[in-house]
């Protein structure tokens, strides 16, 4: 996500497909593609039958489903820290990449109002958060603080955020509901937001948002965590099986501190909550270690190919899938295509997610093409 446009790569490292170079992480890729992979799919069912990992958590607690954001939140902070680590010892200066951000964070806030509103625009009502909304406000925050802290100032803001985020939660009182509510309505982020942004909010609620405003301090969190994993990357004094070791203890840690912490304020990927932060970025932790020691170090990566592709083009093919997905409901397409095809072969829930599959090989498909070409879509 450099430039805008599709381009073609310069014959660096830096730019060229995972697997052909040693300078970037194989592993980050594999992680990235299945984790949009695994977006799309939960995103794009046959019909509303579907199993309930499939789907959100209604509100308390987590699926499958709730890992998906998380992760590619968490994935942005690994990233960001090896790649500006790498810039900034070609002597880009902050100034310099603190631009760079600004930029980009404009371009993916710009594409995600573009996709909420597709096709019709009605500036009066358009959802103003969204995935690439909160993706682009958590990467500039994330940044700034990365690029002007030292490991320790990234530790603190991290606790910091979280608390604070925790103290407003439950000390805060809302006017007619009092302090500490944590249900969808009356709890601090939702005041916040059905006043901020009344009548630009999710459709399916119109008074509280999952990528809200005051939620999207946690998730700045979520970032900063996967920063910090990042730094433990980047030593040169550790092997890579201690640095596979270390994720693995801290991600358990993290694993045991947020459902510590889920018991005064539960695990809840609508309100981002600070437990939610904490458990998710300890789960991304242990599943990236995994990846990493499978991929990057004992070099098993013969399987890796189909997720590679959708990850060195993650973004585009998010936007990608939702743009397909909005013109096969806007045209009427999508009941006839699974009543004839996907229906009559299963039962309700395996139907839906048989084209849910489907579904994530046509983009996948898309992903190839770009792939094959050499075109990487750099925002």
């Amino acid at each position: 996500m450099q430039r805008t446009g599709l381009a073609l790569p310069a014959k660096s490292a830096a730019s060229t497909p995972a697997e052909m170079t040693g300078s970037r992480l194989v592993s980050l890729d594999v992680f990235r593609g299945a984790t949009i992979a695994s977006m799309i799919l939960v995103n794009d069912p046959g019909s509303t039958e579907s199993y309930p990992q499939l789907d959100h958590a209604a509100w308390h607690g987590w699926t499958f489903t709730d890992l998906v954001f998380p992760f590619f939140l968490w994935i942005v902070g690994v990233a960001m820290t090896i790649s500006f680590s790498s810039r900034t010892a070609r002597g880009e200066n902050r100034g310099a990449l603190l631009r760079h951000v600004l930029k980009r964070s404009a371009i993916i806030f710009a594409i995600g109002l573009l996709l909420n509103g597709f096709p019709y625009y009605r500036l009066t009502t358009i959802r103003i958060p969204g995935v690439l909304q909160r993706i682009a406000v958590c990467y500039l925050i994330a940044a700034a603080i990365f690029l002007y802290t030292r490991v320790r100032g990234q530790i603190i803001w991290t606790m910091g955020l979280l608390a604070a985020y925790w103290a407003a939660m439950t000390w805060i009182p809302v006017p007619g509901y009092g302090a500490g509510v944590l249900e969808p309505i009356g709890n601090f982020a939702q005041w916040v937001d059905s006043h901020v942004l009344s009548g630009h909010m999710w459709r399916p609620t119109k008074v509280w948002d999952p990528e809200g405003l005051v939620s999207t301090v946690p998730a700045v969190a979520t970032v900063l965590f996967g920063i910090l994993a990042g730094q433990l990357l980047r030593s040169r004094h550790l092997s890579s099986a201690e640095k596979t070791a270390w994720m693995l203890v801290w991600g358990n840690v993290m694993l045991l501190a947020g459902n510590v912490m889920g018991v005064y304020l539960p695990i809840n990927k609508n309100l981002w909550t600070s437990s939610f932060s904490v458990f998710m970025a300890g789960m991304a932790l242990i599943v990236f270690a995994i990846c990493y020691w499978i991929v990057d170090v004992q070099g098993w990566r013969r399987w890796t190919r189909p997720f590679v592709i959708f990850g060195m083009n993650a973004i585009a093919m998010f936007v990608f899938s939702g743009l397909l997905a909005r013109i096969l409901m806007l045209n009427g397409w999508k009941q006839p295509i699974y009543q004839a095809l996907f229906a009559p072969l299963a039962s309700p829930r395996n139907a839906s997610l048989l084209y849910a599959v489907c579904f994530v090989l046509v983009c996948y498909m898309a992903a190839w093409l770009l792939y094959r070409k050499k075109w990487f879509v750099k925002f």
